[in-house]
């Protein structure tokens, strides 16, 4: 089984059960479409193995050394990079998680900015469907909601460019242009 395989099983596993916020559809669709994105671009196995497995320390019993055991010390040090510190305020999370992705390699950055765009895409989507109740899934307000997406990109328009960047501005630009 390849690096990437490997990485789907332990997804796919860890996730079962679980679905999306902004759709009854299972929560693999997410990693599997952020890996699929940086695949798209070229990404090395080990980034597109990191994205698959992007969410497991987060939202499941999975810990950062059985991704480690599993997958190797990169995947580990990507999924790292991109993991929030759940023991911090909803702001001091988010703060850290930008200066973590800001210190991190490319790849680190790479799913982190593929993750953000599939959620805005998802979001989107949503909104579409279900108009401004779409705003009360999320644990803060549209605005510290908007504040957080405003800092990411400011933080990786410093950092990194990339195509990704620039689709993530346009998402985020869409986002706040949305009635709430």
């Amino acid at each position: 089984m390849t690096l990437v395989e490997k990485a789907d099983q332990m997804a796919e596993h860890a996730h079962e059960g679980q679905t999306r916020k902004e759709a009854p559809i299972p929560y693999i669709s997410h990693p599997r479409a952020v890996a699929q994105m940086l695949k798209d671009y070229g990404f090395s196995d080990e980034v597109v193995a990191a994205a698959l497995v992007h969410d497991v320390v987060e939202d499941t019993p999975v810990s950062l050394d059985d991704v480690r055991r599993e997958l190797g010390e990169e995947v580990a040090e990507l999924v790292e990079a991109v993991t929030y510190d759940d023991s911090l305020s909803w702001e001091e999370k988010r703060e850290k998680y930008i200066e973590a992705v800001r210190q991190a390699p490319e790849g680190a950055k790479a799913i982190s900015v593929a993750d953000k765009i599939h959620n805005a895409q998802s979001f989107m989507t949503g909104y579409r469907a279900q108009g401004k109740a779409m705003w009360q899934n999320f644990n803060r307000s549209r605005d510290k909601k908007l504040w957080f997406e405003e800092e990411m990109l400011k933080m990786l328009r410093e950092t990194w460019q990339h195509p990704l960047v620039d689709e993530y501005a346009a998402l985020v630009e869409e986002m706040k242009s949305l009635e709430y």
